[in-house]
């Protein structure tokens, strides 16, 4: 989830500098809400103990 906030905030920095306002503001609410999604995930499996598969 963090990747894709990170994906999302870079693609609202190009259609910023581009000037594409609606583009740009769509893609920072979304960047924003992968973020809080992403930290509310990573919380929760921190306190359950569930991490990722060993490789």
């Amino acid at each position: 989830m963090i990747g894709w906030a990170f994906i999302f905030l870079i693609i609202a920095i190009i259609a910023g500098v581009l000037g594409f306002s609606g583009i740009a503001g769509a893609a920072t609410q979304i960047a924003w809400i992968a973020f809080v999604v992403g930290i509310i995930m990573a919380i929760f499996f921190f306190l359950t103990g569930r991490g990722s598969p060993p490789s």
